[in-house]
């Protein structure tokens, strides 16, 4: 069965992120592995090293994600859902890394406080995380709750194609909600248009079963240019391509991503090409 992971340090933006994946799990018929990454020095006082006492402690908090999951997702409408959880010592983005190897996933989802700034395990974290792992990304402020008939925007610049996974997971998200239009959001730094024209037949051909309704705005104001059009659209879902050369990256540096969650987006899915 297809897989959604959550990152977990058990914070309410945390708790938040897996409500949303739940609802997500229950709509896409997905299960979910939620996910905790013990740092390596955790646990260890003083620099003594005990290993009954780090295998209590270990074990500790393997029970302490198990019962954090089961409580969220013990409730009638995601009864069907399969949840299970890894507790694993480790960097989160290598513990991630280990899982997916053996254990292929379409989606991770983190939390974020939103609008009150960056806490928790986004800010550097997710950064690094977007950056080394090429799974589509779902990032969700901690206001942020699952529309059931959400307004998706995909933000390109069309300097680039998404890889298949993304079209997919993209696709799935779309016909899962039964959304009629994907709002289609070209970000132009000259006035050629030809990649526009490129960009767009390829994204008719990707999503057939969707209307496509294409805008434009001019680089020279992208993050607000954006922002403006998310707030004004009631986007609920707003779709990014990563990657290093595009100017649409600069969302995702630490300076950014603050300016663009203050501004109480819904949800960034951080798609790759």
């Amino acid at each position: 069965m297809k897989q959604i992971l959550v990152a977990t340090d058990f914070s309410n933006c945390a708790s938040n992120a897996m409500e949303y994946a739940l609802e997500l799990a229950s709509i896409l018929h997905f299960e979910i592995c939620a996910i905790h990454a013990i740092h390596p020095t955790e646990g260890i006082d003083n620099s003594i090293y005990n290993a009954i006492y780090i295998e209590n402690y270990y074990n500790s908090k393997r029970q302490a994600l198990a019962h954090w999951a089961k409580n969220l997702s013990d409730q009638k409408e995601y009864t069907q859902v399969k949840v299970t959880t890894l507790c694993a010592v480790g960097f989160l983005n290598a513990v991630i890394a280990n899982h997916i190897a053996d254990h292929p996933a379409e989606l991770l989802i983190m939390g974020i406080t939103g609008s009150t700034g960056i806490s928790g395990i986004v800010g550097s974290t997710a950064n690094m995380i977007v950056s080394k792992l090429k799974l589509p990304t779902l990032i969700v402020p901690l206001e942020s709750k699952p529309s059931k008939k959400p307004v998706i925007t995909l933000a390109t610049d069309f300097s680039t194609e998404l890889s298949a996974t993304d079209v997919n997971i993209l696709k799935e998200v779309i016909q899962a909600f039964e959304t009629d239009v994907l709002h289609v959001l070209n970000v132009m730094d000259k006035l050629d248009i030809s990649p526009a024209i490129t960009g767009e037949r390829l994204l008719k051909d990707y999503f057939k079963l969707v209307a496509l309704q294409f805008n434009y705005i001019s680089h020279s104001s992208t993050t607000d240019g954006i922002m403006d059009f998310v707030v004004n659209n009631k986007t609920d879902i707003l779709c990014v391509v990563k990657h290093h050369h595009n100017m649409l990256y600069r969302i995702f540096n630490r300076s950014t991503v603050n300016q663009v969650m203050n501004k109480s987006i819904k949800a960034i899915l951080v798609l790759h090409e």
